[in-house]
């Protein structure tokens, strides 16, 4: 875990399949952590009880949320409520931030 500052490009690896998770910072208040996923790598319909946002870094693929597909490029930001339900698939290898507060 990082605690003053990081290069994140430094920080990507990509698993040959499935999900690599890194945290890089964890308060009682934020939970910051970094998520590279293999191409053709799904995560299905789940909720977080936090507010949460992805920036995607690299890759490409599609975030579903509350049932409105959402292209991942890089530079894009997704924001979720708490209790969102919300699913992704990579179609390449694709590397993301998530940072969940409240």
């Amino acid at each position: 875990m990082i605690e003053k500052f990081t290069n994140i490009k430094d920080m990507l690896e990509y698993p040959s399949k499935g999900v690599l998770s890194k945290h890089i910072k964890k308060t009682s208040g934020m939970d910051i952590t970094l998520f590279s996923m293999a191409a053709d790598t799904e995560i299905g319909d789940h909720t977080s009880t936090k507010e949460g946002s992805v920036y995607v870094i690299e890759g490409k693929g599609t975030f579903v949320l509350e049932g409105e597909e959402i292209e991942m490029v890089p530079g894009v930001m997704i924001y979720m409520d708490k209790n969102a339900v919300h699913s992704l698939k990579a179609e390449e290898n694709t590397s993301f931030i998530l940072t969940l507060s409240g």
